[in-house]
């Protein structure tokens, strides 16, 4: 039996739309001998995988893991060892809250050579599919990406420092903080502040609420927007360009 060098790849996935992966992330797929795949990735993107790559699924769903990320840590270099080239295929990009490089951290003490693959991350892809541009001349000069639940669970103190910003403010994961949010902005006088909330962003269930920090809310209650989903604060939600696909383009063409 001929030994294969252990390798971990850590990759990211995109926001959602299958397309929206770039073709280092799909060579690295079509090589992995095992791929550990997270919840928010889209499905389809195994079927680049061999068909005797080992599959395992490793992600979250509706506040139930399938492993701790300890147990990740350890299936990483175990698997490894046993078959050579681990894919760690995660959603939007592993380096932006999605603990790459913790993974990384970890296994490299074990011997395994790493390597990383970005991928296009979810907090300015999807607020692009939407056109929103988070930034824009006369509307915000920068932004910040800000988690909204912590690893204590609680709302990052940084949310409060954006809302004293003129930055466009993306928060990620924190649609159960959503009534703290909203209390931190109205308390810097941002009632009328323009909210946008995108469920499933770039997906074709994808579900859209637009609002101000003052009518939110209730437009969540409305469209039944639910996590996974990102929270977009600021002036350039009132930016929002009026888009086409571009397939529904090529088909007219």
């Amino acid at each position: 039996m001929s030994f294969k060098t252990p390798i971990l790849t850590v990759v990211g996935a995109g926001p959602g739309d299958e397309d929206l992966i770039t073709l280092k992330a799909i060579k690295a797929i079509e090589s992995a001998d095992v791929i550990l795949y997270d919840a928010l990735i889209n499905a389809s993107l195994l079927n680049y995988a061999k068909e005797d790559a080992e599959l395992i699924f490793v992600g979250k769903r509706k506040g139930c893991y399938a492993f701790q990320q300890e147990q990740i840590n350890e299936l990483i270099v175990t698997k490894a060892k046993e078959k050579g080239h681990v894919v760690r295929l995660k959603g939007g990009d592993p380096f932006i809250f999605g603990r790459g490089a913790e993974e990384i951290d970890y296994v490299r003490q074990f011997g395994l050579e790493t390597y990383m693959v970005p991928g296009i991350s979810s907090s300015v892809a999807v607020p692009a599919y939407q056109g929103i541009p988070l930034t824009k001349r006369g509307a915000s000069e920068s932004f910040w990406v800000i988690t909204g639940t912590t690893k204590k669970h609680q709302l990052s103190g940084d949310v409060a420092l954006a809302a004293k910003s003129t930055a466009t403010v993306v928060i990620l994961m924190g649609m159960s903080k959503l009534g703290e949010i909203v209390k931190i902005f109205s308390e810097e006088n941002k009632q009328d502040m323009p909210v946008a909330i995108i469920q499933n962003g770039t997906r074709e269930n994808e579900n859209v609420g637009i609002g101000t920090i003052q009518t939110i809310g209730k437009i969540v209650e409305e469209k039944q927007l639910a996590n996974p989903a990102i929270i977009v604060i600021g002036e350039v939600v009132k930016e929002r360009a009026v888009l086409s696909t571009i397939y529904s383009e090529v088909a007219e063409k």
